[in-house]
């Protein structure tokens, strides 16, 4: 058999070779190091058996996809560990998770209820396991027998998971005494195990409904070294300590209350961020030729069964019955767009047009997965949609990404990294509009010499897109903005420009948005900054604030000055020691305080105090005027 690897040299091997096998023949350091083989595109184990010629990639701890199979297979150890402690278990599912603080979980229904206490007597059973060099051995078999052989074990969940599937076949996996239903692969040994942690127990209903029965949901993570685990735990260490929920409630920027779940309430400061953020938003867009619109907030199904959104996102909806009609309230503006675009006929003289709009948006987020602001039922997007000619879609992308640089420059966020997304198997276009799309976004890529890599099938049923992923303080990564390339909704709306030989053609959709969802981006800059806000965004720019009570008088008359320049300006005239008032402030992460004593007061000028410069002395209030004006006004 021939093996082609990554770099274009090929491997002959014998007829009966395993990933394993393939490996060592390229060196005995990669034989040690192979977690699982990567055979024409699928992920299989070391030691699956190769058929015929193919491509091979070996992966390694280092491998993008390592992180996923150890984190599968870190659910299969836990498992195997409480099912020693605890005896009898009725498995659900236990899938590795590649988002959040977390890396995996297992459903289990058991009649002992975990206790924080005893997840670490199953972290020490797990470890104990790791040492015991298990290799998990693939075992297929008909989905009849499956049944059978689960049934004997009393395992009621997983016979539904078999019929569940449809198949006429399923695998298992074995490691010492324990045997579960998986399509793998999974690490060759227990042994690789290098750092297991168990995070969290919860309960978790069957199938996520509520109707069902209640399991218990136990989260933990798992690395390949202790180290790589030490230093995800100081990620978390430092991320609670940055919780944006945390530091909103700190800074009064915003609260969640149970009476509206999932849509947050925003603070005269948090509204303040919030409306500024749009207003840094609209600046760019009569920069760039934009026009704002509004449409309803809520449409007759009938608009979202034209878009497709009906049949692929109604379970992510909030839908109504009214009189003789059911109703959805929007979750996103591009169906309303095409709406507005299809209210008159345009000329190619008019393209591009590009809507923009900030109205509400509601999502049908699960109780379970919403998350301060970062996951949310109730948001708003800096939303646009451009309509387009063919001919100028690379312009029009160059003009997106153009205003992304200034946005996350301006911003503080660096340079995103590009995933160009594909479409899904449920694509709704003709294979040539996805051909087409797809094409034209990573020609896009190629031609501006930025770097991306591809997901597959990540994209929407209407569009393949260019995902912007930011990575923060902390090293997380966030999708913010995106674009998408859509030849499908223009389609389906019939919408159509009249070109130069005057035939009604089809325009080109372009789904863009920067920031993504406010709610969300807040959220994710709140932690990114831990709240020390630039000038110009900051809801409170300056305090002023007094060390006697003599000095009030001309603390007003500063706070008066500074606020008719333009400033947004907090005062603490209380009659508290200095050193208090400054300590109170610096809890509040404000950007600059005027102190006024006796001194000061006489001379009308202010001591400042810079968030990150420290003590500056005593400046000339025109001259502090002045530096605020230039900051602030520059976005620096």
């Amino acid at each position: 058999m021939i093996l082609t690897l990554p770099d274009g040299s090929t491997k002959s091997l014998p007829q009966g070779a395993t990933i394993h096998d393939a490996a060592l023949s390229i060196g005995p350091r990669l034989a040690k190091d192979a977690i699982a083989g990567k055979l024409d595109g699928k992920l299989v184990d070391t030691s699956h058996v190769i058929q015929s010629d193919a491509t091979l990639a070996i992966i390694t701890p280092k491998s993008p996809e390592a992180a996923e199979i150890l984190r599968h297979s870190a659910a299969h150890l836990m498992a195997q560990a409480i099912t020693r402690l605890f005896g009898a278990v009725k498995l659900w599912v236990g899938p590795p998770l590649m988002e959040g603080r977390y890396g995996f979980y297992y459903d289990m229904d058991l009649e002992h209820r975990i206790t924080e206490e005893d997840l670490r007597k199953i972290e020490a059973e797990m470890e104990k396991i790791a040492k015991e060099d298990l290799k998990p051995v693939r075992k297929e078999m008909s989905a009849e027998q499956a049944i059978k052989t689960m049934e004997a074990a009393d395992q009621p969940y997983k016979v539904d998971l078999i019929r569940g599937f449809g198949v006429p076949s399923v695998s298992f996996y074995t490691q010492g005494e324990f045997t579960d239903l998986c399509e793998g692969p999974h690490v060759p040994s227990t042994a690789v195990f290098g750092g297991v942690k168990l995070m969290a127990v919860t309960g978790a209903y069957l199938h996520g409904d509520q109707k069902q029965k209640m399991l218990q949901r136990v989260y933990g993570c798992a690395f390949f070294t202790r180290k790589e685990l030490d230093a995800h735990l100081k990620g978390l260490a430092d991320a609670e300590k940055n919780d944006h929920r945390r530091i909103g409630t700190d800074l009064d920027l915003f609260s969640l209350d149970a009476v509206a779940p999932g849509s947050p309430f925003f603070h005269p400061k948090g509204a303040h961020l919030y409306n500024t953020l749009i207003d840094f938003m609209r600046e760019l867009y009569r920069k760039h030729g934009y026009d704002e619109v509004i449409t309803p907030l809520i449409f007759k199904s009938d608009l979202w069964k034209a878009s497709g959104h009906y049949q692929a996102f109604k379970d992510g909806m909030f839908m109504f019955q009214a009189e003789d009609a059911e109703y959805g309230v929007k979750p996103m503006n591009c169906p309303g767009h095409c709406v507005l675009y299809g209210t008159r006929r345009h000329s190619y003289r008019e393209l591009p047009i590009r809507y923009a709009e900030f109205s509400r948006l509601h999502r049908f987020e699960k109780s379970g997965v919403m998350h301060g602001l970062t996951r949310v039922r109730s948001f708003a997007q800096d939303d646009s949609h451009i309509f387009c000619t063919r001919e100028q879609v690379d312009q029009e992308l160059d003009r997106i990404y153009e205003m992304v640089q200034e946005v996350y420059r301006t911003l503080g966020l660096g340079a995103p990294a590009f995933v160009l997304e594909t479409c899904p198997d449920g694509y709704l276009g003709t294979p040539e509009m996805r051909r087409e799309s797809e094409g034209k976004l990573a020609d896009w890529l190629k031609r501006t010499g930025l770097p991306y890599t591809v997901s597959e099938g990540q994209g929407t049923h209407y569009a393949p897109k260019v995902a912007l992923n930011f990575r923060d303080a902390m090293d997380r990564s966030w999708t913010l903005g995106t674009m998408q390339l859509d030849y499908v909704l223009p389609s389906r709306f019939n919408l159509t420009y009249m070109p130069a030989d005057g035939h009604p053609t089809s325009p080109v959709m372009i789904h863009r948005a920067i920031l993504g969802s406010l709610e969300r981006f807040i959220g994710v800059y709140i932690e990114h900054t831990g709240g020390r806000f630039p000038l110009w965004l900051a809801p409170e720019q300056v305090r002023v604030m007094t060390i006697t009570d003599r000095e009030i008088p001309a603390g007003e008359k500063i706070a008066h000055a500074l606020r008719t320049a333009g400033f947004r300006v907090g005062t603490d005239f209380r009659g508290e020691k200095i050193n208090s008032k400054i300590r109170d402030a610096s809890l509040q992460r404000l950007p600059y305080l005027a102190i006024l004593g006796a001194r000061e007061a006489e001379a009308g000028s202010v001591s400042v105090r810079d968030r990150e410069r420290g003590d500056r002395g005593v400046i000339p209030l025109d001259v502090f005027v002045a530096e605020l004006r230039d900051k602030s006004g520059s976005r620096t």
